[in-house]
């Protein structure tokens, strides 16, 4: 046999060796395939979302959350570290719907999340719900977005003014309020005009499960209430006027079923919507609408207890391909 048969032989049973190799190598490591796709395992975070100071403070005296580092974006703080070992990133969103679509907008676009809790306090319309009651929304509308019919406009709006003329009611030139949808964009999607905007988690966890057995604070600042309840199913509204009024909180209750009132939690449920995240909004009764007394350091702390479960329950790792 030539000298360059034998040289090919060599090169071929050299190649036919490493082949096998390479497949034994596949089979015992199933990760092996992954690494030289350009694929690996990327942390993902949840995101975790509130408005006020209060809110942060029960973030930090919980003892839960460990910072690791944070960044400042559009002049928001993000704060990255893990509760209960799950990793996630904290904001603070300031106060008004705008404020709290932007900074939920831009976690979204800057950071690996795989779905919101946003938690915060709200005023209650149900008269039962007692301040430190935690409500878990399935739907949240924004009751601020309206247009003002002139005084007898032919097309009259669900809110008459003239039927809180006191002391008799009437007609009043104010005329009516008509509660208009807001558009839902989504990359799916073609936009789609909405009133109601689904609370997605809420529809897919086992929520009572989650929160089974949780023990609520029951008093604060030599405080006490009695034992709270957790309510789900209920819906709520959102506008960027904060509801104290009791006959418009009354209003809200008979012509749109609300439960709850506040001034971000569709904001975050539209936002979220838009991305495609799924999302929970958590509420802390803080107090009852036309009735005196409120309770914002025992809702908060409630309502951060209850968004603790919830952050256990997504997912904290993906498989990212480039």
């Amino acid at each position: 046999m030539s000298r360059i048969n034998l040289a090919v032989l060599l090169v071929v049973g050299l190649l036919l060796v490493t082949a096998k190799q390479s497949m034994q190598m596949s089979l015992r490591n199933p990760t092996a395939e992954i690494e030289t796709s350009n694929c690996k395992l990327t942390v993902l975070r949840v995101g975790l979302v509130f408005t006020s100071d209060r809110n942060e403070k029960a973030v930090i005296d919980s003892g839960l959350f460990t910072n690791i580092s944070y960044v400042d974006i559009a002049g928001r703080r993000f704060h990255v570290g893990t509760l209960k070992n799950t990793p996630i990133v904290y904001v603070k969103t300031g106060t008004q719907t705008v404020n709290v679509a932007t900074a939920v907008q831009i976690l979204l676009l800057k950071f690996h999340i795989s779905g919101i809790v946003f938690f915060g306090n709200a005023g209650s319309l149900d008269k039962t719900y007692v301040p430190g009651t935690v409500v878990v929304p399935d739907a949240v509308a924004f009751t601020g977005v309206w247009k003002w019919e002139k005084f007898e406009a032919e097309n009259k709006g669900q809110l008459a003014f003239g039927h809180y003329n006191y002391p008799v009611n009437g007609e009043n030139l104010l005329g009516t309020a008509a509660y208009e949808n807001i558009t839902l964009y989504s990359p799916s999607e073609e936009p789609k005009e909405v009133f109601w905007l689904p609370i997605t988690l809420t529809k897919e966890a086992a929520t009572e499960e989650l929160t089974k057995g949780l023990k609520l604070k029951e008093c604060h600042s030599g405080r006490c209430q009695a034992e709270f309840e957790i309510i789900y199913g209920s819906k709520a509204s959102t506008s960027d006027f904060y509801v104290k009024n009791e006959a418009y909180g009354d209003f809200l209750v008979k012509e749109f079923d609300a439960s709850t009132a506040d001034s971000a939690s569709a904001a975050v449920a539209l936002t979220a919507l838009s991305n495609e995240k799924p999302f929970v909004v958590i509420q802390g009764v803080s107090n009852v609408v036309g009735v005196n007394g409120s309770y914002p350091e025992l809702a908060s702390h409630n309502a951060f207890l209850v968004a603790t479960t919830f952050i256990k329950s997504f997912p904290t790792q993906r498989l990212a391909c480039e």
